[in-house]
């Protein structure tokens, strides 16, 4: 594949800000690069302080889009974010079903400022629907919490939720993300064989808007290049490192985390500077 142009796609909401959904997963896919292509499943007015409003777009204006970038341009990987409406779920299992394309799910369901970007019903069909078609999903503890239903507070919870995550939703894979526990920011990876952790030490800063957009379109570029599921979230882990590292002081919330982050490496941080 070294010599083929490789390609992208993700289905999410839009952040008109920049830091998160669409706009945060093509940065991402540009500076791993990788081309990326998108289909637009909400348009959200959002910003660093929170979402103001959503609009679902309607479901066969979803449909077209899809159908326009397959039948022109067949993506190497594909990911999913906000995907906020049952009727949205059951379009992509039923495009996405028996697909041989590597599929990574970010289950967004709160925004960092604590909206919520998915209808209640919708958290439960998630796990019927699409979870079982997941080559990777990429929760972080809230989510993982609901998904497999029970709380998690240590690194074991976070094993046994991501065996459940495979074993019993029928991911492929999963990566449980440990931003929200105490301690160093620990992932740990499950393939139904073997865990693997990734772990960096905790950054101290509250602008870490698009965190999780931004970490599973990275690990989709790496599987469109043909990464394995180790590799790509351990390439996947160093990015959002970098990329929190080195976060954006803008915005008057939680700013957006820097998507060429990983060109300063160990470089100061801009706090650290000032």
């Amino acid at each position: 594949m070294s010599n083929q142009i490789v390609s992208a796609v993700t289905i999410a909401g839009t952040d008109p800000s920049g830091g998160a959904g669409i706009q945060a997963d093509l940065k991402t896919f540009q500076e791993r690069e990788v081309y990326g292509m998108s289909v637009i499943t909400s348009v959200v007015a959002q910003n660093t302080k929170g979402v103001k409003a959503v609009e679902h777009l309607p479901i066969d204006f979803i449909e077209k889009q899809f159908d326009a970038v397959w039948e022109d341009i067949t993506p190497h990987a594909v990911k999913t974010g906000m995907i906020a409406t049952i009727e949205m779920m059951e379009l992509i299992a039923k495009k996405l079903t028996n697909s041989k394309i590597p599929f990574v799910i970010d289950p967004v369901m709160i925004a960092k400022s604590g909206d919520p970007l998915m209808e209640e019903k919708s958290r439960e069909v998630i796990r019927d629907i699409l979870l079982p078609l997941a080559t990777v999903v990429t929760p972080n503890v809230p989510e993982a919490e609901f998904l497999v239903g029970f709380s998690i507070n240590s690194q074991k919870d976070t094993e046994k939720a991501a065996k459940v995550l495979v074993h019993q939703l029928g991911a492929k894979a999963a990566v449980v993300k440990g931003g929200h526990l105490d301690g160093d920011a620990k992932d740990v990876l499950y393939d139904g064989a073997q865990f693997d952790y990734f772990s960096t030490k905790r950054i101290d800063t509250p602008h870490t808007h698009g965190t999780g957009c931004t970490f599973s379109a990275a690990i989709t570029a790496e599987l469109a290049k043909g990464k394995s599921i180790n590799e790509a979230v351990g390439l996947g882990k160093e990015f959002i490192t970098d990329a929190i590292q080195h976060s954006l002081l803008l915005g008057k919330g939680n700013g957006p985390t820097n998507h060429w982050g990983y060109r300063l490496k160990g470089l100061p941080n801009r706090g650290e500077m000032e």
